[in-house]
C-alpha cells in the first residue's frame, strides 16, 4: 500500500521535481516539460464500410486509431491532382513525380459539369477519361480516393453542378427525390468508368467521397452512400469532409471524417492578412476541425470537435501544399507554410497526410461558358478563368517548388517508420503557448506509445517572425521514469520545424535512447541497414544508446558515462557517422546535413529500393532513370547502394562520395534563345472595379471587355526552339491580371501576387511557335480592393496606377535519361 501511494507522488510530481533538479543542474536551461500515458485500450468499433478484401489477399480495414494495410498500421500520404485540368499525355510523368515525392494515394475530383455540361451528353473522353486516368494510377503504383461530389466546390462553375441542373427549381445537396434520380444517374456514370479498377477487384480505388463541405442533414449523406453502393461503388472508405459538422450527427462508423487546415485562405472578406484563426495552423492542438476552414459554408468558425470525433482515426484530406489566388485576396504562400501544417497535423496525432492541391492544373474550356468560379453564378469568390496552379508543390506545367522537397522528406519518414508512429497518440506540454501573440513560448508536443516516441517541435508561423528559444531542453516523464535530453541545452533556431525520436526502434534489434536529428529514412542491403537522419538548422547533432550497443563511431565525440553512450560533435555528410553490430549484420547511421537531406530520394530502381542524392527532380520508371532541372550544374546524382549495377552510358563515370557512387552528367549544351517582344497596344484608363452582387460581395475579376483596355505585347518565340523539353516563359510583369493568348484563344490567366508568370510550351505545340502569341495586362490600381503581400507591393511613383511588362525570358527544362543499366551478372 505505501510503495503504491508512493508510486503515485512520484508519477504526480515527478514532472515539477525533474524540472527542479535540471535547472539547478543548468540554471539557464528552458526546461520543457510534459507527462506520457500509456495508451488506453483501443475502444472496439465497428466501421460499416464497403468490402476489404481483394484478389491478391491484401486487406485494407479501418481502426479507431489508423487504417490498416493487410493488418498493419498503415499511413496514406494522399495529394490531390485533378485530372481533367491536365493533359492526358502528361498524366503519366507526373503520377510519377507525385511517387518520387512520397505520395502513395492520388486524390481526385470527378466534376460533374466537366462531364455532363449538357444534359445528357456525357463526356469521358480526352482529358475528362477518368478510367484512363486511374488505370494510369495503377500502372504507377500509386492507390486513388474518387471524391465523387455531387457537389465538389474546387472552385469550379456551381462547385461542380451543371447549369441544368441548377434550372430545375429542385432542391440541391437534399434528399429532394428528382435531384437523387440525378445523381443515381451521375453515380452509375462514375461507376461505369471504375469497372474493375475497385479495390475488391485487384484495381487502385480504396476509397470514394461522398459530397463536399457539407454541413446539412446527415440523411442526404447517407443516402449518397446508398446509391454508392447500388451503383456498384463497393469500396473500403466512404469518407467526408470533417468540416464543418455536421447540424444533424452522423451514425457512427458509417462514413469516415477526414480534416484539413490551410496556411491562409483565398476565400476570407477581409482584405488583411491572417485573419481570424489561422494561426492555430502553426500551433499544436487536439482540435481536429480547423477553425479557420469551412466558414464560407458555416458562417461561424468551429470551437470544438463533435463528441465522437475520438472514435475516429484521425485522417486528413485537406492539407494545404499551397494556396490558390483569387481576385481580391492574391495570397503569396511560401514553402515552409506547407511543412509546419502537416508537421504540427501530424504532431497533433494524425494517421494521415493528405493535400489540397499537391499538384496544380488549369481549368478546361467549356462548351456553354467558362468553367471557374465566379461571384457572378452566385459563387463565394472570383477565381482565374483558366489558371489552377495553387502554388503547390507541383505546378500547372509540372514545375518542382520547394515545397516538394520540404515534403518528401516527412513522407519518406512516414514511409518507413509510419507504423511505430500511428499508434501513439498526442500529448500536450504542461506549459503551452498563452494565444496568438505568445510567440516566446516554445510550441512542441508528444507523440508516445508510453515506451517510445517523437518529440514535434514547430517554430515557424506564417507572416510572424518567430524568436530563436534558447536553452531548450524536453522533460519526457514516462510512466517508466523520466527522460531529459538532449545533455546539453540547445537553441531552436527561428523558422524550423522537426520531429526528433526517443526510445527509438531502428531495426535489427537497436534502439537508440534519443537523437537530436530527425529520421529521414533506411535502406537494407546486402546484410547491411542504413539509416539516414537529418541535422535539424545548425542545432548540434547528439546520438545517446544504451551502453549494451556496441558503437563504432567514425566521426564525432564519444562520451561514456555509467549505462551510455553518448555521441557528438558529429560532421553530417555522405559517410557513416557510427556503425552498431547486430546479429544480423552492421547498422550503420548517415547523418546528412539540412540541405543534403533536402536532395535525398527513396525510389525503387533497377530492381530494388535505393537511396539517391541529387538537386535535380527525379523519377524512375521501370528501368528507366530521368533527371530534369532548369540547372544545367543539377544534373547529377548520387546513388546508393550501387556495387549491383554497371553502366554503359557513354561519358559516364562513378566516383565514390561516402556511402554512394556519384555521377556527373556531361554537362547539356547551354541553351539560349532570344526571345521577341513588341507592344502593339497601350494601355487604357485602369477600370472601375464592381462590387459582386452576393452576399458579402468582394471585388470583381476584369471580363473579356476589360481586357480591350489592356495593354499589348507580340511575342515571337524562336523558330528552332525546341518544345519537346517543355520549356518555360516567364513573364516578369506588373499590373492587375496578366493573360496570354494565342491566336486569340485565351492560354492562360494570372492574377498578380509578386511572383513571376510562368506558361509551359510544349503543350500548346505546334501552333505556338507560329501563331499569333500575345501577353495582355490590365494596370494595378493603387486603391483596388484587394489584398497583396508586402514583397508584391510595387513603386506606383506617385501614380494612381502602375503596368509593366518587365522582361520576358525563356527557360529550358534539362533532362537526362539513363536507359543502358543492367543488373551485373
Amino acid at each position: 500500500m505505501i510503495a503504491g501511494e508512493m508510486s503515485r507522488i512520484l508519477k504526480t510530481f515527478a514532472p515539477v521535481l525533474l524540472s527542479a533538479v535540471y535547472l539547478a543542474q543548468t540554471a539557464t536551461a528552458a526546461v520543457e516539460t510534459i507527462a506520457i500515458s500509456r495508451p488506453p485500450p483501443a475502444p472496439s468499433v465497428m466501421f460499416k464500410m464497403g468490402n476489404p478484401g481483394n484478389p491478391k489477399g491484401q486487406t485494407l480495414t479501418v481502426g479507431p486509431d489508423c487504417l490498416f494495410l493487410d493488418g498493419r498500421p498503415w499511413m496514406p500520404v494522399m495529394g490531390e491532382f485533378h485530372y481533367a485540368r491536365y493533359p492526358a499525355n502528361e498524366w503519366r510523368e507526373e503520377l510519377l513525380k507525385m511517387k518520387a515525392g512520397g505520395i502513395n494515394t492520388v486524390s481526385t475530383y470527378v466534376f460533374w459539369i466537366h462531364h455532363e455540361e449538357v444534359e445528357g451528353k456525357w463526356d469521358w473522353s480526352g482529358n475528362r477519361d477518368l478510367r484512363a486516368f486511374v488505370q494510369q494510377c495503377q500502372d504507377v503504383g500509386l492507390k486513388v480516393m474518387v471524391r465523387c461530389g455531387p457537389w465538389d466546390h474546387g472552385e469550379v462553375r456551381n462547385g461542380g453542378s451543371p447549369d441544368w441542373l441548377l434550372q430545375k427549381g429542385w432542391r440541391l445537396r437534399s434528399t429532394d427525390t428528382n435531384y437523387l434520380a440525378q445523381v443515381r444517374v451521375l453515380y452509375g456514370q462514375i461507376a461505369a468508368q471504375l469497372n474493375g479498377l475497385l479495390w475488391k477487384d485487384g484495381g487502385p480505388v480504396i476509397g470514394i467521397q461522398l459530397d463536399n463541405e457539407y454541413s446539412g442533414s446527415a440523411d442526404y449523406l447517407l443516402a449518397l452512400k446508398r446509391i454508392a453502393r447500388d451503383a456498384g461503388l463497393d469500396v473500403p472508405l466512404y469518407t467526408k469532409t470533417g468540416w464543418p459538422a455536421l447540424k444533424t450527427p452522423l451514425l457512427f462508423g458509417e462514413i469516415i471524417p477526414l480534416y484539413g487546415v490551410y496556411a491562409e485562405g483565398f476565400w476570407d472578406r477581409v482584405l488583411t492578412p491572417m485573419p481570424g484563426d489561422y494561426w492555430r495552423g502553426f500551433y499544436f492542438s487536439r482540435l481536429r476541425t480547423d477553425a479557420a476552414i469551412g466558414t464560407d459554408i458555416l458562417g461561424q468558425r468551429v470551437a470544438k470537435d463533435p463528441p465522437d470525433v475520438d472514435d475516429y482515426p484521425y485522417l486528413t484530406c485537406e492539407i494545404g501544399a499551397g494556396m490558390e489566388t483569387s481576385y481580391h485576396r492574391r495570397i503569396l504562400f511560401y514553402p515552409e507554410d506547407a511543412l509546419a501544417t502537416a508537421l504540427i497535423k501530424l504532431g497533433d496525432g494524425g494517421t494521415s497526410l493528405g493535400y489540397y492541391m499537391y499538384h496544380g492544373g488549369e481549368n478546361p474550356d467549356g462548351m456553354l461558358s467558362t468553367l471557374m468560379e465566379s461571384q457572378a453564378t452566385g459563387m463565394w469568390n472570383d477565381m482565374p478563368v483558366k489558371n489552377y496552379d495553387f502554388q503547390t508543390a507541383l505546378g500547372e506545367y509540372g514545375q518542382i517548388r520547394p515545397q516538394y522537397d520540404l515534403l518528401r522528406r516527412l513522407h519518406l519518414f512516414l514511409d518507413e517508420w509510419g507504423p511505430q508512429l500511428a499508434n501513439m497518440p498526442a500529448t500536450m506540454p504542461d506549459h503551452r503557448p498563452a494565444g496568438r501573440d505568445d510567440v516566446s513560448t516554445l510550441r512542441w508536443d508528444v507523440r508516445s506509445d508510453g515506451v517510445s516516441g517523437f518529440v514535434f517541435v514547430n517554430n515557424y508561423q506564417r507572416l510572424q517572425e518567430m524568436p530563436p528559444k534558447t536553452n531548450v531542453q524536453f522533460a519526457i516523464n514516462l510512466p517508466s521514469g523520466p527522460l531529459v535530453f538532449p545533455t546539453r541545452p540547445v537553441t531552436i533556431p527561428s523558422g524550423v520545424c522537426f520531429l526528433w525520436p526517443f526510445n527509438f526502434d531502428l531495426g535489427w534489434g537497436v534502439k537508440v535512447d534519443w537523437a537530436t536529428a530527425q529520421p529521414v529514412s533506411a535502406i537494407d542491403d546486402a546484410g547491411t541497414r542504413t539509416v539516414f537522419f537529418a541535422q535539424t538548422g545548425d542545432i548540434p547533432v547528439e546520438f545517446v544508446f544504451n551502453k549494451y550497443f556496441k558503437v563504432k563511431v567514425f566521426s564525432g565525440r564519444t562520451v561514456y558515462t555509467n549505462d551510455q553512450v553518448v555521441i557528438s560533435r558529429i560532421r553530417p555528410g555522405t559517410r557513416a557517422a557510427m556503425q552498431i553490430r547486430t546479429p544480423y549484420g552492421p547498422l550503420q547511421i548517415v547523418l546528412l546535413s539540412d540541405e543534403q537531406s533536402l536532395a535525398f530520394w527513396k525510389l525503387n530502381g533497377f530492381g530494388r529500393d535505393r537511396a539517391f542524392l541529387t538537386d535535380a527532380g527525379l523519377v524512375t520508371d521501370g528501368n528507366n532513370l530521368r533527371l530534369t532541372s532548369t540547372n544545367r550544374s543539377a544534373l547529377n546524382v548520387s546513388v546508393y547502394p550501387f556495387a549491383d549495377l554497371f553502366s554503359v552510358y557513354s561519358g559516364f563515370e562513378g566516383k565514390t562520395d561516402g556511402i554512394f557512387t556519384y555521377f556527373k552528367f556531361p554537362k547539356p549544351a547551354r541553351e539560349s534563345f532570344r526571345v521577341g517582344l513588341e507592344q502593339i497596344q497601350l494601355a487604357g484608363p485602369p477600370r472601375e472595379i464592381p462590387m459582386g452582387k452576393i452576399r458579402q460581395p468582394v471585388a470583381t475579376a476584369p471580363d473579356d471587355d476589360d481586357f480591350k483596355q489592356a495593354a499589348v505585347w507580340r511575342v515571337k518565340l524562336p523558330a528552332n526552339l525546341d518544345l519537346k523539353s517543355d520549356p518555360l516563359l516567364r513573364l516578369h510583369y506588373v499590373g492587375d491580371v496578366a493573360r496570354v493568348t494565342l491566336n486569340g484563344k485565351l492560354l492562360i490567366d494570372n492574377f498578380y501576387n509578386g511572383t513571376v508568370f510562368e506558361v509551359g510550351l510544349r503543350r500548346y505545340a505546334p501552333e505556338i511557335l507560329t501563331g499569333d502569341l500575345r501577353v495582355e495586362i490590365l494596370p494595378l490600381r493603387k486603391d483596388a480592393p484587394i489584398m497583396l503581400a508586402k514583397e508584391a507591393q510595387p513603386d506606383f511613383g506617385g501614380k494612381q496606377s502602375i503596368i509593366s511588362l518587365d522582361s520576358v525570358e525563356l527557360i529550358p527544362r534539362y533532362q537526362e535519361e539513363l536507359r543502358e543499366y543492367s543488373l551485373r551478372p
